[in-house]
């Protein structure tokens, strides 16, 4: 599928594509004759018919694309759109990560000289098998690239979530509904309020009360349990009453279900039209009317959980400076200051729905809590700034025959970290080593070959490192007697580790950090 000067991308399985096609063909077929016969009336076989229609539709869009390279450009062909792009008008090509199907899709995009980026219909890299025929290709792409044009990045950039060049609509979105559905709690609050407390006051019905007032106050009827019907789940139970009198059936709790017995004579409760309390001799049921409280706690629940994909899209606005592929900080602390808002803020909700500040304890209580927020979210924002990486040269005095296991890891398969299995780093004791724990003792290390390694740059982490690297760690590029690998750590750790394994550049180079 790759050549050196020329790259062809065509969909797998065309042969089975190219029959679900046909089929399609017929499907639509039967379904025009059979409308046609019909009339406007849609039977089964028509119905199938227009199913097999789109499913072969589908078939055939993914049968007719393709996607080339050579020295003239790129070419992007599908049933709906053509794209032929000289070099000289693409930036970079990079990798695009999709999440679906419980299980990570690649897919290679491109960065066009205006600035936007569109996606390739192929490749695409899926499963673990097709990964390395993926890779292949990415490189064979990136190749002709660097001969014909100019790409702006000396690596291949890897977009995912944790990226700076992803797009934030799904978290506006996210963020839009959940402040809709707390502004539509909030609105409802005075509502709620007023209906309980009408349930609440109301008295049964005399004879002298007016017909038009008899919706507000109480009125009795008498019946018989039928039979009960319990739902599943959360679903709704029903009592059903003999001969349907003074209504066939009425919804209920489950519990209220199983507290009454066929034969059973009740007593109901009428309030507006509706049946609000059944009254047996060994059970109660009555219908709940929420507290304004509770539908309050539920707008605040709504509001504070916008802030997270609020936050999520705030920490885009402020890396929107960083590279595309660098992973932005995580928007952990913020959960946080939100969790700790919603320690006073649900709670006052609940006990004052209605005014917050009517009374001198709640003032109190809400300006304590409000203080308390701020602090919090000062700290969120802190936490989330993003670090430069720099290059110590001193480490901490320790003692040689003292153990010291730090949590690093090299990020590349080599000799002394086979197939990734390193998660501490030992020093002390003996040579520094790789281990798969964090001590005591030097089970399973592997040493360092700290004589052949040279450090190149440290840099913060980027899409292609992988989601297993915290994003608060950075990353030192080594040069391993010409094999590029990477050690990531801890700011702080990384420092000491290049310090104290003796990690110099080379001469007359200095380390430097990327962006």
């Amino acid at each position: 599928m790759t050549e050196a000067h020329e790259v062809n991308c065509r969909p797998g399985r065309t042969r089975a594509l190219n029959s679900l096609a046909l089929l399609g063909a017929g499907g639509a077929a039967l379904a025009a004759g059979r409308v046609a016969y019909r009339g406007t009336v849609l039977d089964a076989w028509a119905l199938g018919g227009l199913g097999a229609a789109l499913l072969g539709l589908l078939c055939l869009y993914a049968a007719t694309v393709r996607v080339g390279a050579d020295s003239a450009g790129l070419r992007s062909h599908t049933l709906l759109r053509r794209r032929n792009l000289p070099w000289r008008d693409v930036r970079d090509l990079g990798v695009h990560i999709q999440y679906g199907r419980g299980q990570e899709y690649r897919r290679v995009f491109v960065l066009t000289g205006d600035g936007s980026r569109f996606l390739l219909p192929l490749p695409v890299g899926g499963a673990t098998a097709d990964q390395a025929e993926f890779d292949a290709t990415v490189a064979a792409l990136r190749a002709l690239h660097r001969l014909h044009g100019a790409p702006v990045s000396d690596h291949v950039p890897v977009l995912s979530g944790r990226t700076a060049g992803r797009g934030s609509a799904a978290q506006l979105a996210l963020c839009a509904v959940l402040l809709v559905g707390a502004g539509l709690a909030a609105w409802a609050v005075p509502g709620v309020r007023e209906e309980r407390d009408a349930w609440e006051s109301a008295t049964p019905c005399t004879a002298i009360t007016p017909v038009g007032e008899r919706a507000e106050c109480l009125g009795t009827l008498h019946a018989v349990i039928a039979r009960t019907e319990l739902g599943r789940g959360n679903g709704s139970s029903r009592l059903y009453f003999t001969d349907g009198r003074p209504l066939e059936r009425i919804s209920v709790s489950r519990e209220g279900a199983r507290g009454f017995r066929p034969g059973d004579r009740v007593e109901l409760t009428v309030w507006r039209h509706a049946v609000r309390q059944v009254t047996g001799e060994h059970h109660v049921w009555r219908e709940h009317f929420p507290a304004a409280g509770e539908i309050a706690v539920v707008a605040a629940g709504c509001a504070l959980a916008a802030g997270f994909p609020g936050a999520r899209v705030l920490l885009r606005l402020r890396g929107r400076r960083l590279p595309d592929d660098e992973v932005l900080p995580s928007a952990l602390p913020f959960a946080g200051a939100l969790a700790g808002t919603a320690l006073w803020l649900l709670p006052l909700c609940y006990l004052r729905p209605a005014s917050l500040i009517a009374a001198p304890d709640p003032a109190v209580w809400t300006a304590a809590g409000t203080v308390a927020s701020l602090c919090l979210f000062g700290w969120a924002w802190r936490a989330t700034r993003v670090r430069e990486p720099e290059y110590a040269g001193t480490g901490v005095p320790r003692a040689e025959d003292e153990e010291e296991f730090v949590t690093a890891r090299f990020l590349d398969d080599t000799d002394y970290n086979p197939h990734g299995f390193g998660t501490h780093i030992v020093l002390g004791g003996g040579p520094p080593a790789v281990v798969p724990h964090s001590g005591p003792g030097r089970f399973a290390a592997h040493r360092i070959p700290v004589e052949r390694l040279t450090l190149t740059a440290v840099r913060r982490p980027r899409g292609g490192d992988g989601d297993t690297v915290p994003v608060g760690w950075h990353i030192a590029e080594l040069d391993d007697a010409g094999v590029p690998v990477r050690l990531a750590a801890a700011p702080a750790v990384l420092a000491r580790l290049t310090a104290e394994l003796g990690l110099a550049p080379r001469a007359g180079e200095a380390p430097r950090a990327r962006p």
